[in-house]
């Protein structure tokens, strides 16, 4: 692949940016930790929902995206797809409490719902695992796929080209804080997305590919359904489409059940960071809302198209991830190389960008100010949370050396966290919960998840149906088996966030109080999967078969849209005060 002198000014262009908005906000950064990991709680939704967007747009998700229909066809996607029924319940049952907690981080949330020592062990025990092996693991992933890319369009080492990417970017993480890195976000996700629609465009119109019609002609049926069924008969490929037991695991369990970075059941990571940094409860509901809808609907259809594309370009490529590069390589024309590329790079950043920024907050003020320097001063914090970043990039590069591949390092997030997404739900919902139940459900998913890998030889997704039952029996048995939290602790939880539902009747009433029902906000989840897969359905119809295909789907998507908009029109949007004491006298 030969650069032009436009390729390299293009480049050189999505890659200064960063660097100029992170000085330019280098000083407002580093006034307070709150500026430096939560922009000073005043992000409007569509900049906060961009942000989470661009950061699940990385330089790894559409060389995954590629190995996953080279193995399954487009259904593979469903590995991910499930998870948007997670991230609706987020929109509608959690945004708004993430919100109203008023926390700095979603570790700091332990001591907020539980108390005494075990409470702190878990705050503390978390944000080290996902602070420093969980988080390098993520970059280490995403560093992966650059290498990969620039190895093959560029012919770098892969180690120069891991290491050139992650120093530029820990630099300007570490100037600009959570506000560069969000307005960062939001260009870089605009670059990225119209580099990803400009190579599906030129890969469709290459002659080996002849639009759609060629890709259908050159692959299996089975290999365009957007759900699991079985090829048709006769066809070499009929097994390529996703085996029914994988869809189960995935649309029965994996989404509830499985901690996976942004994607957590109940929100967590940077979903929650991004809530919390919300002007308010309005703005992280809509905010986490545009993201399900961009995350699931609007961007992954590029990705397919070109995955597809190099299956037919490159039929006998060992590494079926490679192609996406490949055709990158091969078939763009000059400054379009240069465009691509940066874009890869912008996707690269912006997610990487994120991944520091939350690893560094989890490290500096749930670990040294909460257990080593409780009395650090705001700007003794922000230098060192600047030191951690760089400390954490440089890890992370370490860790790239030992993955093999980008699914490989996916399936383990998802199987490592299997079972604990439930006790993560449940927690705002059910009095009862106790820190020893997320103590437990950590350790039991850890414990079957080693078992299985060491004992048996049982495999991914197969490996859910195992764990999550597992995992699921001994975090019961142990909340049931040990003490509540102290009602009066309970109480001032329940006051701060007002959870509703049944789960807090209990306290409710000690409160003075009476929980509200959650019946519309299921009515709301529903209608939001709907208005989703209505629409992701819709708009695979309508590329690999006709309008006329979709239009039932894009029909369902905005009758179910237009419901969520007069249900929440008809809310009060208000920023509410804790509730006061009740009136005793």
């Amino acid at each position: 692949m030969t650069f032009t002198l436009l390729d390299w000014i293009i480049l050189a262009a999505s890659l200064l940016l960063p660097l100029a908005i992170g000085v330019a906000v280098y000083r407002r950064a580093g006034a307070n930790v709150g500026q430096f990991f939560l922009s000073g709680r005043d992000l409007p939704w569509w900049l906060a929902g961009t942000s989470m967007v661009a950061t699940t747009f990385a330089a790894d998700t559409p060389l995954a995206v590629t190995g996953l229909v080279a193995a399954n066809g487009v259904a593979g996607n469903w590995l991910w797809w499930n998870a948007a029924l997670g991230s609706l319940l987020t929109v509608f049952f959690f945004a708004r409490l993430w919100r109203r907690a008023g926390v700095l981080t979603d570790m700091e949330f332990a001591e907020l719902r539980y108390t005494g020592k075990v409470a702190a062990l878990l705050r503390g025990l978390r944000a080290i695992y996902l602070g420093l092996p969980v988080n390098c693991l993520i970059i280490g992933w995403v560093n992966l796929a650059m290498g990969k890319i620039l190895a093959i369009t560029l012919g770098w080492n892969q180690r120069t080209a891991v290491f050139g990417s992650l120093a530029l970017t820990g630099c300007y993480t570490a100037l600009s804080g959570l506000r560069g890195v969000v307005l960062t976000d939001f260009v870089q996700f605009g670059l990225a997305w119209g580099g990803t629609v400009a190579l599906a465009l030129v890969a469709l119109n290459l002659p080996a590919v002849n639009g759609v019609e060629g890709l259908r002609a050159a692959l299996p049926s089975s290999t365009f359904r957007l759900l699991p069924v079985t090829g048709d008969a006769g066809e070499v490929a009929y097994r390529m489409a996703l085996p029914l037991s994988a869809f189960v695991a995935y649309l029965g369990v994996q989404w509830w059940a499985s901690w996976y970075p942004g994607q957590e059941p109940g929100g967590g990571g940077y979903v929650a960071q991004r809530m919390m940094s919300s002007r308010d409860e309005r703005h992280s509901l809509l905010a986490t809302l545009w993201f399900a809808l961009a995350h699931y609907c609007v961007r992954p259809w590029p990705w397919i198209i070109v995955a597809l594309a190099s299956m037919v370009l490159y039929p006998g490529v060992a590494d079926k991830e490679a192609g996406y590069v490949m055709v990158i390589r091969d078939h763009l024309p000059s400054g379009g190389r240069g465009l691509l590329i940066g874009a890869f790079f912008a996707a690269y950043m912006s997610t990487v960008s994120t991944q520091l920024n939350w690893g560094t907050s989890y490290l500096v003020h749930d670990v040294y100010r909460r257990f080593v320097r409780p009395d650090a001063t705001e700007t003794h914090l922000v230098r060192l949370s600047r030191v951690t970043t760089l400390a954490l990039m440089g890890l992370s590069a370490w860790i790239t050396v030992y993955l093999e591949s980008v699914r490989q390092a996916w399936e383990f997030m998802l199987e490592s966290g299997a079972g604990v997404g439930l006790v993560l739900i449940l927690r705002w919902y059910w009095w009862r919960i106790n820190a020893w139940s997320e103590v437990t459900a950590l350790v039991a998913s850890a414990a079957g998840f080693a078992y299985l890998r060491l004992f048996t030889h049982i495999v991914f997704p197969d490996t859910l149906l195992y764990l999550v039952p597992w995992t699921t029996v001994c975090w019961l048995t142990v909340t049931l088996v040990t003490e509540p939290e102290p009602l009066e602790h309970l109480i001032a939880f329940y006051r701060r966030v007002r959870p509703g539902g049944p789960g807090w009747t209990r306290v409710a009433r000690a409160a003075g109080r009476h929980p509200e029902p959650l019946g519309r906000l299921w009515l709301a989840w529903v209608a939001g999967c709907v208005m989703v897969y209505g629409t992701l359905f819709g708009v695979g119809s309508w590329i690999f078969d006709s309008l006329f295909v979709a239009l039932p789907y894009f029909g369902a998507a905005a009758l179910a849209g237009s419901f969520l908009y007069v249900e929440l029109s008809r809310q009060a949007w208000n920023e509410i005060d804790p509730l006061p004491e009740p009136d005793r006298t």
